[in-house]
């Protein structure tokens, strides 16, 4: 499925306001009662990453009397869950109120019963393919898996995924996150399956796996969490990771040194993102108010501005509340047009096959 297809799926979608969705009159007794709380626990969400940094300044503007408490930022999703786990008899600052996950761990969650429903008073703007239908989990944004290269250090910049395994990267590449627990590398490596011929799911975690194999067995891989540090130091050149991630590394680097963003030319896979709040949660009106927030027109906004499309982002168009300079600042269209967007299951078996299989396939522990 390309992006376009999706994206004008989506845009066609309406769904008939569901039970539990807020009112203007709740989300006024809601907004009293996160203020009681007076503070709302986060986790998983570096200040560069969808422009996080600025949604939590605008919602730290929009309700100065709630505290945020940042847990862990560089964490993965898998990270995030047992941090519930580990704080289900905890009301203090370690307990996290709210995740933010890759789509295959949200129905895990539910299952588990970590986490609780809300629908927010824009559910029926999000497409009902991105979400859970009795409110636990609902998706937040979405982007495709790219490469972000160190131009100064690597004068051809690799084209496809195969390209990797080439010499002249030794020493070179890195995931964005360690691959046993990391939405965001577990796609990675599904996303090279796809190109190394896998189709989605169990092949393609095989398949992906395999050419990470290669890719270690050349000398190219390199076992550390890809940052934009990394990329800018020279530690690790070559990052696959969300598009997103890799355009706002770009900017914040500034040219020191020139960072391109390429999206290969195979194995093109996009991904969303969900939220949902822990059955747990200290502050489970300061959780509530967040994801209205977050679903409201500007924590949207907030995020496009840090190149993430967000799950409204047809509806957000259609209405013409999107900035043109934001939609200029975006990658053209065509680069995407590739892109497939694996369904739940399709995600839940390429996860079973990497998590359980990269020790011994690859064997290349990925760490700080």
């Amino acid at each position: 499925m390309t992006i376009q297809s999706t994206a004008a799926g989506l845009a066609a979608l309406t769904l008939l306001a569901a039970p539990g969705a807020a009112s203007a009159q709740d989300l006024a007794a809601l907004e009293a009662a996160a203020k009681a709380e007076g503070m709302l626990t986060t986790i998983a969400l570096p200040h560069d990453w969808c422009n996080y940094g600025g949604v939590i300044e605008g919602f730290k503007a929009k309700y100065p009397e709630i505290k945020v408490n940042e847990l862990n930022p560089d964490a993965g999703s898998a990270d995030e869950l047992e941090a519930i786990r580990a704080n289900k008899d905890n009301k203090g600052p370690q307990a996290p109120d709210v995740i933010d996950v890759g789509l295959s761990f949200g129905p895990q969650a539910k299952a588990e019963g970590m986490i609780q429903p809300y629908k927010v008073a824009t559910w029926d703007s999000i497409p009902d393919d991105a979400k859970d239908a009795d409110g636990y989990w609902y998706g937040d944004y979405y982007g495709v898996m790219a490469f972000g290269v160190n131009s100064d250090l690597i004068d051809s910049v690799p084209k496809t995924w195969k390209d990797l395994t080439k010499p002249e990267y030794a020493n070179a590449f890195a995931l964005a996150g360690d691959p046993r627990a990391s939405a965001q590398a577990i796609i990675s490596v599904m996303a090279a399956g796809i190109a190394n011929g896998g189709e989605p799911g169990e092949a393609s975690g095989q398949k992906g796996m395999e050419l990470m194999a290669e890719v270690n067995k050349a000398g190219n891989f390199v076992p550390v969490i890809g940052k934009s540090a990394t990329i800018a130091q020279g530690a690790t050149p070559i990052v696959t990771a969300w598009d997103y991630n890799l355009l706002s590394w770009r900017d914040g680097l500034n040219g020191n040194p020139p960072v391109e963003v390429v999206i290969p030319e195979d194995g093109v896979v996009a991904g969303v993102y969900v939220q949902a709040i822990s059955a747990y949660a200290p502050h489970p009106n300061a959780a509530k108010l967040w994801m209205e927030y977050l679903y409201s027109d500007e924590g949207q906004l907030g995020w496009l501005k840090g190149y993430c499309h967000p799950i409204r982002f047809n509806d957000l168009v259609a209405q013409g509340k999107v900035p043109q300079e934001l939609l200029d600042a975006l990658p053209p269209a065509a680069a995407y047009e590739k892109a497939i967007f694996p369904t739940l299951e399709q995600q839940e078996a390429n996860k079973k096959v990497v998590t359980e299989g990269w020790d011994g396939v690859v064997g290349a522990a990925v760490k700080e």
